[in-house]
């Protein structure tokens, strides 16, 4: 399994979200720059953390251009009690197959229980990654400063070369 690196085409995946409709990733940042986040679950609070100051950043992320989309092993019960209760607005996909998963990303995964560990990726609005964060633990994750920071930095760079 090897690592997601910048430069790479980030796998196609489908997140369902509670309810039974499914999100395509890449495919649904929809030409916007992307952000992919894997969650250990809703049982580890440095997690919760990170969902949450997503859904705080939502407007922020929006203005620029960048789209978020989670995914984790928990049910659809607990992801959509989650949801509900936290008021998350981006698709966070449940009952995610780690191994499929780390297979095609690389990501970390734990075996007893069953889940995977934190990793982050950031697209350009092609599908292409520009940075991917894998943690082989609670912590050391993407948070939203950092991604509206590096897209503003790749905007003007890009601007400054063509």
């Amino acid at each position: 399994m090897p690592l997601l690196r910048p430069g790479d085409t980030f796998p196609h995946l489908t997140l369902t979200v509670p309810g039974g409709e499914t999100t395509p990733v890449p495919g649904w940042f929809a030409g916007d720059f992307g952000v992919v986040l894997f969650n250990r679950g809703a049982w580890c609070p440095y997690c919760v953390a990170q969902l949450r100051a997503f859904q705080r950043a939502g407007d922020s992320l929006a203005q620029a251009g960048i789209r978020v989309a989670a995914l984790w092993v928990d049910d659809e019960a607990t992801t959509a009690e989650f949801t509900a209760k936290n008021g998350i607005t981006f698709p966070l996909g449940h009952s995610a197959d780690a191994r499929a998963i780390a297979e095609l990303t690389g990501a970390f995964v734990n075996d007893d229980p069953l889940y995977l560990q934190s990793t982050g990726f950031v697209l350009d609005p092609q599908g292409t990654v520009i940075v991917s964060v894998y943690s082989s633990g609670a912590i050391g994750r993407v948070v939203p400063e950092d991604v509206t920071g590096l897209v503003r930095y790749v905007r003007q760079h890009t601007a400054a070369t063509t």
